[in-house]
């Protein structure tokens, strides 16, 4: 995933960044979308729209590379969208999001003009300031370019902030940090990301992660419980077995989730460990649940089988 789909990511779920970043009143029902200009084959990847026509539309670009003709590309799409939805706004801004002043390009001309008026807004992420004073929005913008050394401390700090400042869409939030962090550190898993952020074991149980792990656990358990219950009901009775399947449906959903996880820190399962583990009762099998998070190695695993009673 490119820098440029994160940070589209987070205008689309926060658009009161753009706002943050320009350091005026987020205005109300501005929506983000990329519009691409079909006459030219054109796309601008960024545009706020107003809500009415007698608002300010805005354009906004993220440029991590030096493009020497980066402002002949820009300026053309916007003149070109101006020409077309002229009825839909009464003015118009634009605002380029760089990682630091190296990635702009030297030469303006013939643009200079429009790049040093107020039309343009050019932004420097490293030059906004410390991740703990920023405004949120504006801090999640800027961990996508602090030093990798850094990264794991702000990525905490700002899961920490979304949590005790009642930030509005606290798991959107999350989600882009978890991302963030799993675009820099390629080798991590996201549940590992989650663990670095300071995630107790309840509170990853309530991330968007481990409930699509269970569900899909639970889903692939339930089908097959059901199947197996449907067997037997052709021999037992329709009933008693479909509500046979149904519990083990439910059961081996559970064993699955904790089996998925295991696979996804450790790797491949032993054979005779694995099977330990389907053997479990319910009982069991939660508190393996509760207890898998806090493992480091397949060895704590079996010695916690060996004294579970």
């Amino acid at each position: 995933m490119h820098r440029d789909s994160l940070f589209y990511q987070l205008f689309a779920q926060l658009p009161q960044t753009l706002f943050d970043l320009l350091g005026i009143q987020t205005p109300q029902g501005y929506r983000f979308d990329s519009v691409e200009l079909k006459q030219t084959a054109f796309r601008i990847d960024g545009v706020f729209l107003p809500p009415d026509p007698s608002g300010t539309v805005y354009f906004c670009e993220v440029q991590f590379q030096r493009d020497t003709t980066f402002y002949e590309r820009f300026f053309a799409e916007i003149f070109l969208y101006l020409r077309l939805y002229r009825q839909t706004f009464s003015d118009w801004q634009a605002v380029v999001i760089y990682p630091d002043r190296q990635a702009e390009q030297t030469s303006f001309e013939p643009y200079d003009v429009l790049v040093e008026s107020d039309r343009l807004r050019r932004v420097y992420l490293n030059e906004l300031g410390s991740p703990e004073e920023l405004p949120l929005s504006l801090a999640l913008m800027q961990l996508m370019v602090v030093p990798e050394s850094d990264m794991p401390r702000v990525a905490r700090l700002l899961a920490q902030r979304s949590q005790s400042e009642k930030a509005p869409k606290p798991e959107v939030i999350i989600e882009l940090i978890t991302t963030m962090v799993l675009y820099q550190f390629t080798e991590l898993s996201r549940e590992e990301v989650l663990r670095m952020l300071g995630f107790t074991t309840e509170e990853l149980k309530r991330t968007r992660f481990y409930q699509e792990i269970y569900a899909e656990a639970q889903e692939e358990g339930l089908q097959r419980g059901l199947r197996q219950g449907l067997e037997q009901g052709l021999q037992q009775g329709l009933q008693q077995g479909l509500q046979q399947g149904l519990q083990q449906g439910l059961q081996q959903g559970e064993t699955l989730v904790v089996l998925r996880q295991l696979r996804r820190r450790f790797g491949d399962l032993p054979a005779d460990l694995e099977e330990g583990i389907r053997q479990l009762s319910p009982h069991q099998i939660e508190a393996l649940a509760e207890a898998l998070l806090d493992f480091t190695d397949l060895g704590q695993v079996s010695a916690w089988l060996e004294r579970s009673p």
